[in-house]
């Protein structure tokens, strides 16, 4: 089943209550965390997430796209996270297995994402740990970018050692998501398609939250 998890990183901010009710018939919502350290940018943290907690019942996807993760990771998965994804190139691999060995006891879900310069081999060692691995197809840090083709080898490699190893783990790709572009990332094998501008800037969004679900 393809899942989509619509970005608030794409919505009107001035209204996210009602934002989010619009595209609340997707089956997550993706919560993009910016530290402009790890990435150049800086958006939203654990005030916001909280807020958005109280204001839907959909399940949280957060993106910590962060330096230093493990130090937060907890905060984010008490401030409402269901899902708390974090960069394996941000962390040491002690301080990675401990924050999702930490997430998993608080009952969330734990997830690792690599950028498009590191290869799925940083993310073999911990397959087994994890509910989720995420493909950047663009770099991390600024919506409205364009896909990178060139990523779709990755999502190939993943769903291979994930099938083969019988892996309960989902594979999602976040960065320039359109109708053209999710169709190749769920042929490669992917299941959960973050998409931002493509439905925050649909005249429907639930037709279009339909419409990429049943590609």
């Amino acid at each position: 089943m393809i899942k989509i998890s619509p970005s608030i990183l794409s919505a009107d901010f001035a209204k996210l209550g009602d934002e989010i009710k619009s595209v609340d018939s997707a089956d997550y919502l993706h919560f993009d965390v910016m530290d402009g350290v790890f990435v150049p940018n800086i958006s939203v943290g654990i005030p916001v997430l909280e807020s958005v907690r109280k204001a839907t019942d959909m399940i949280l996807d957060v993106h910590l796209m962060i330096a230093s993760p493990s130090k937060y990771t907890a905060r984010f998965a008490n401030a409402g996270s269901d899902i708390v994804v974090f960069h394996v190139e941000a962390e040491t691999a002690e301080a990675t297995r401990t924050a999702i060995n930490e997430l998993h006891e608080l009952g969330k879900k734990a997830g690792l994402s690599i950028k498009p310069a590191t290869g799925v081999q940083a993310l073999e060692p911990y397959m087994e740990l994890l509910d989720l691995v995420l493909v950047m197809t663009v770099e991390p840090g600024f919506g409205g970018q364009k896909f990178m083709s060139d990523m779709l080898p990755k999502i190939v490699q993943l769903r291979e050692i994930i099938d083969k190893r019988g892996l309960d783990c989902e594979i999602e790709v976040d960065g320039g998501i359109n109708s053209e572009t999710a169709k190749l990332c769920i042929e490669a094998g992917a299941n959960v398609l973050v998409a931002g501008s493509d439905i925050f800037g649909a005249a429907d969004r639930a037709a279009r939250i339909a419409e990429l679900r049943s590609l």
